[in-house]
Order: structure tokens, then sequence, then C-alpha cells
């Protein structure tokens, strides 16, 4: 990995097709399930005009279910235990294939499973919730399951799963997740929280929205050692592109794709940067700030998403970054973050002055599926970069370090948002999605 360039030069229209995707809504990688466990996923293969012909269910590397088409709706009885190698695959009618591993846990028990947040846990004022439950008592299942804040009933939904975000009061905060059955049973599981309030944008604060969104995205691939920068996609024998308006998976409807991929396994731990300027030279937002009165007025920044992981298990890192300079002579930095999944399974920040990832030692927790992500940054009155913290499914990390800028190169002045993913070692085919993205300054 190398340090982000900004540029406003090369703005490329990819063509690149897409990776064939698999897409498991249940159970979702760290799901709690009783026996006989559901299994739901779609399938698709746009590299292949035939199609997805086939789709299958490996349990510790022993194939258990197959069904032709592009989806799967079906139940498997499994024993009680931890599963850590559930494979979901597609098999493609040109003789391709695309898998999704997730671990799972199967119970003999029943009662209220909450995988997020820990008992304990520090969180944010906006938190996640997700749990399911089972019982063995009804045996029509259960019928819906809600959470309760210091005894007040905040959410409730359908079903014997369960995932929303709440937005709870600082301080200790004392909840209840509860199941209802359809024979007139209840089960509860208590969570104490610390809930910890982040520093609040003030009034004068804008945001930029629904950045995936905008079709004006530039990418470079990067091969190691060295990472040099290499376009238009193929080249260096990795490949990469981004799709605008995907409707599924999505949150709102209007999320892009992002791809990553080696077709012949020769560039190990590619890379893929794709940026976006917003302010300053080559400006997105409509936003040239020609006098140079804006961008130095700025030090702080909330980059905020939604993420979907397809494959965890083969991602080597994703990395959720912003870059400022403020031309020639004058500071300029890269906020690094990124989740360093198959390295040191932790989030690492980028030191500008030394050019290298440094472990914050918080854990990268991202999972297949969905996942909100919000880094809060801070450019120092000094020009130092200060990471405050990192926010996942609600969950607030706080990192509190800091590193002293570089100088700008000449002629760079602007400020650009990155979303990068980074090839494992054999630059297995990847995709990830992002949606609802936004950036916060003042």
């Amino acid at each position: 990995m190398k340090a982000y360039l900004f540029s406003a030069l090369m703005l490329l229209v990819l063509t690149v097709p897409a990776f064939g995707t698999v897409v498991v809504t249940n159970p979702t990688n760290g799901d709690t399930v009783s026996s006989p466990a559901q299994f739901v996923a779609t399938a698709t293969a746009e590299n292949c005009s035939r199609g997805v012909s086939a789709m299958g269910i490996y349990i510790n590397n022993e194939l258990k279910y197959v069904v032709n088409g592009n989806s799967m709706n079906t139940t498997l009885a499994l024993d009680p235990g931890d599963y850590g190698n559930v494979v979901v695959q597609e098999w493609d009618g040109c003789g391709g294939a695309t898998l999704t591993k997730e671990w799972i846990k199967v119970t003999g028990t029943t009662g209220v499973f909450v995988t997020t947040p820990a008992p304990n846990s520090t969180v944010g004022t906006t938190a996640k919730f997700e749990a399911t439950s089972t019982t063995s008592t009804c045996a029509q299942g259960v019928g819906a399951m809600g959470i309760y804040v210091d005894n007040v009933r905040k959410y409730v939904s359908a079903g014997a799963k369960l995932s929303t975000q709440l937005t709870l009061p600082a301080g200790t905060q004392h909840t209840v997740v509860q199941e209802w059955d359809y024979c007139g049973g209840s089960s509860t599981t208590p969570i104490d929280l610390n809930v910890q309030s982040s520093t609040a944008p003030p009034s004068s604060a804008n945001t930029l929205h629904s950045l995936q969104a905008n079709n004006e995205w530039v990418s470079w691939g990067q091969v190691a050692p060295n990472f040099v920068d290499c376009s238009p996609s193929p080249c260096q024998n990795i490949e990469f592109s981004h799709s605008l308006g995907i409707q599924s998976p999505s949150l709102d409807g209007n999320a892009t794709q992002y791809t990553l991929g080696g077709p012949d396994g020769t560039a190990p731990y590619g890379d893929v940067l794709f940026t976006l300027p917003l302010i300053g030279v080559g400006s997105t937002q409509n936003l040239p700030d020609y006098n140079h009165t804006l961008l130095p007025t700025l030090h702080n920044f909330i980059y905020d998403t939604d993420v979907y992981v397809t494959n965890i298990g083969i991602t080597q890192a994703l990395e959720f970054d912003v870059s400022l300079w403020l031309d020639t002579g004058n500071p300029g930095m890269t906020f690094g973050t990124q989740c360093n999944y198959l390295g040191d399974k932790n989030w690492d920040v980028w030191n500008n002055q030394t050019g290298h990832w440094t472990s914050t030692g918080v854990p990268c927790l991202l999972k297949n599926g969905w996942n909100h992500v919000t880094i809060q940054i801070q450019r120092q009155s000094d020009n130092s970069t200060l990471y405050q913290s990192i926010a996942v499914n609600g969950t607030v990390n706080p990192v509190n370090v800091s590193y002293p800028p570089i100088q700008s190169p000449s002629g760079w002045y602007g400020l650009n948002v990155n979303f990068q993913m980074d090839g494992n070692n054999v630059e297995t085919p990847n995709v990830a999605y992002l949606d609802n993205f936004s950036l916060t300054y003042w």
C-alpha cells in the first residue's frame, strides 16, 4: 500500500464486467441459530451469459446440499457447536464459481442470543442491535422480538431475528432484548451498555450526502510490492470496476458495487483505489475553492458509510480514507483507516511521516453483510492528523493517536475521499458495496 494520491486528471469510464456474487441473507455471519438451521441465499454470475446453474452448501468442507438455479431456501439439521467453515457457493454455466464463507453457532438451548452489542461494551449514541431467538416449547416458533431501554420498550419486530439501530442517551444504560413466541411464552437477555457521546458536529457543519452515487469516481490499480498506480483496468494482471445504482444488496436502492480480482492469480496482494474529489481541484460537489478560502479553515471530518462485505474470509483489507492537500509547500495529509482483516485483524491507521500502517489494537469486527462504519478525524492546530474514533455498527472505539503531516506536492490542492480494496495472496475476486456514504466537515 502507498500514500494516496490526489488527482483530478484521470477521469476514467470503466467497463470491466463484474464478478459473480453470493448473497446469504440467512443466517448471517456470527449468527446463533437452532437446528434445523434455515439457509436463504441468492447468486449472480455477471461474467457468464448462461447465468447461475446451481448453488450448494458446504459444512466443514462437506457438501450438504445442492439446488439448481440462482436461489436457495432450505433447512439443514446440524449438531450444536461452532461452525467456522460454512460455505455457500454458486456454479455458473461457464465453469466458474463464487463462494461466501461464514461462521455460525448452532445452539441446543433456547432463548435470546444477542450478537451486537456485547454486554458492558462502549457504544455510540446510535447503537446497532442484532439478535436471534429460538424456542423449543412452542411448535409455531417465535412471533416477535423487541428492545427495552431502561424498562421502556423502544423497538419491536416480527419474527425470530432482530436487526436495528437505536438512539440511546449518553451514560450507563440498561437494555433488554426480549422474544415472544406464538404460544404465549417469552424470554429475555439483558445487555448493560456504556453509551459514549461522540463529538457532535456544530450547526455550522456541512454534510455531503450519497457520495457512493456520484458518477465521477476515479480508480487505479496498485500492484505489490511497489504499489505504483496503473489504469485503466485490466492492468498489471489485476481487474477492477465500479457500478452505480445497485438495488440489491442496498439499503436505499442506490448502492455502488466495487470489484477487485486477478484473472490468473499472478498479482498477489494487488489493490484498487477508488477516489472522489470533493473540494478544490476537480471538485465533484461544485466546491472548487478557487480563492483557497475554504479548505484552510477545515479541521474536523466524519467519514460515514454502510459497507456490504460479500466474503470477509478472502478480504485482505478494506480502507476508508480522507485526504487533504493545501497546495505547494503547505501541509498535506491522508487520514488512512483500514480493516486489516487477513493481516493483524485490527483497525490500522496511516502514519504520513513514516509512510506505514500502525495498528490501533482495536479488533476489526466487520462481517459478511451490511456494516455501518463511522470514522471521526481531526486536523489539529499544528496540522498533525488526529484519529479520534472508529465506530462499527454503533460500537465506538476511541483511538486518539496523532502523527505529523507531510508537505503537499506541487499543484495538489483539494479534499477527497477514498475507498480501497486490498487483494489477498492469490488475488481472489472480491466484491463490496457502499451505500449512504457521507462526509461531514467543519
